[in-house]
């Protein structure tokens, strides 16, 4: 997950030399392409849950069988999203921005990076199905060659270098889409070679599995599309305040990305020791991984974070090249760092109930501290009082807080240990 920061903070960086009004654009067209592959950001919980559960319940042959369904369901969903978000890419922009500028160069990388979002849900099955079986390794290696080819590209196509056009925030898009589409035909490489012995492609699951898949993976779904269109609001929400605010937003959120995704990879680890755990049938020892995983996670967040609480402006110096733009995110960038280790722990805890299966109280939890708190406050806090990015990054970190409480007395519940599939 760490791997996926690197290429986000190139991006960030390439597309920065551009100006203040591209950044501005790739970051809220990035939201928009988040909004739109989400969903099925959450349909890999259903996968990762189901494989692992059945790997600790010992089915040997069919432990692949989950990935085929998730698949299918993938290709289903996104092949026809595509064509019809496409079409809505201006209209799109055109509702949560006020700059022309912004929506014209948003709207030329939006509709080129749509191309890879089949890929993108092919691929989140994979990664459920991958770190489901504690292979999390060829996930690794397969982002990683994704990365290598997506930097080398945008250098090519955004700047014209090697005889190619200087394509711009456009080059940026498409960079993006061949190199989802490089990692698809990596993961079928590798599944075959490593899963055809637990089915893969030998099969869809059987009619009750596929019930039970999609009743985990449902809930996720839409947690993971409601929290996308939650960060696309908070993007018209600053838009509403600034090009300069929004802009230093997106480099916010890519920076902290750095403690973010690696959140997640712990998280992705907890749900596949719950699920095994759960699937042995040993209920204490599920409730225990959530606690361990977050523990180590929240202690490894808190060292990378040092920098950015020590010296913000060095950190943000090579994303913003615009003085006034960066002394905007000095301080909102110190508070986040600063509850960085606690959101840690929310997002291993949140990722815990997703691997028992309990996908339901997550997207309780995220939705009413999401849209229920924290943006109707930012909206207050930013286009209505004009207190500016510092106040709006504050309420942020108070509904991250929230989270983690609920989630931590969820937790403690245990009542996620009673979900069966």
């Amino acid at each position: 997950m760490a791997s996926q920061n690197i290429v986000n903070l190139v991006d960030t960086a390439m597309v920065g030399s551009l100006g203040t009004t591209a950044l501005a654009a790739v970051g809220m067209s990035s939201f928009v392409n988040f909004m739109a592959v989400s969903f099925m950001m959450g349909m890999s919980s259903g996968v990762q849950a189901m494989c692992a559960r059945w790997r600790g319940a010992g089915r040997s042959g069919e432990i692949a069988k989950p990935l085929n369904g998730g698949l299918l369901l993938a290709a289903m969903i996104c092949i026809p999203a595509t064509a019809v978000l496409i079409l809505a890419t201006p209209a799109i922009f055109s509702a949560i921005s006020p700059d022309p500028a912004v929506r014209d160069a948003g709207t030329a990388y939006l509709r080129l990076r749509l191309f890879g979002m089949t890929a993108v849900g092919l691929n989140f099955s994979f990664r459920g199905y991958w770190n489901a079986i504690n292979m999390s390794r060829l996930y690794m290696t397969t982002l990683i060659s994704m990365h290598l080819a997506g930097i080398a590209l945008n250098w090519i196509l955004i700047f014209g270098h090697l005889g190619a056009p200087a394509l711009g925030v456009e080059g940026a898009g498409l960079s993006n889409a061949i190199s989802q589409w490089v990692g698809t035909a990596v993961y079928f490489s590798m599944a075959w070679h490593y899963g055809r012995s637990e089915g893969f492609l030998a099969g869809l699951p059987s009619r009750e599995t596929m019930r039970a898949m999609f009743a985990i993976s449902m809930p996720a779904g839409l947690q993971q599309l409601l929290f996308a269109s939650g960060m696309l609001a908070l993007f018209a929400i600053l838009a509403r305040v600034g090009t300069a605010e929004v802009a230093a937003g997106n480099v916010l959120i890519n920076v902290m990305l750095v403690t973010i995704l690696p959140s997640i990879g712990f998280g992705l680890a907890a749900a596949t020791l719950v699920g095994q755990s759960l699937g042995a049938g040993d209920k204490a020892e599920a409730y225990e991984w959530g606690w361990r995983v977050a523990r180590f996670a929240a202690i490894f967040v808190a060292v990378l974070t040092l920098p950015a609480l020590v010296s913000p402006d060095l950190v943000l110096l090579p994303f913003l090249r615009d003085a006034a733009t960066r002394d905007l995110a000095i301080w909102p960038l110190r508070i986040a760092a600063l509850f960085a280790p606690l959101e840690c722990v929310a997002a291993v805890l949140m990722n815990a109930h997703l691997g028992a299966g309990s996908s339901r109280t997550v997207l309780a939890v995220s939705v009413a501290t999401q849209w229920g708190a924290f943006l109707p406050l930012a909206w207050l806090l930013g286009p209505v009082l004009g207190l500016g990015l510092i106040a709006i990054w504050s309420a942020q970190a108070a509904y991250r807080m929230l989270n983690l409480s609920l989630f931590a007395w969820s937790w403690r519940r245990r009542a996620w240990a009673g979900v069966n599939f």
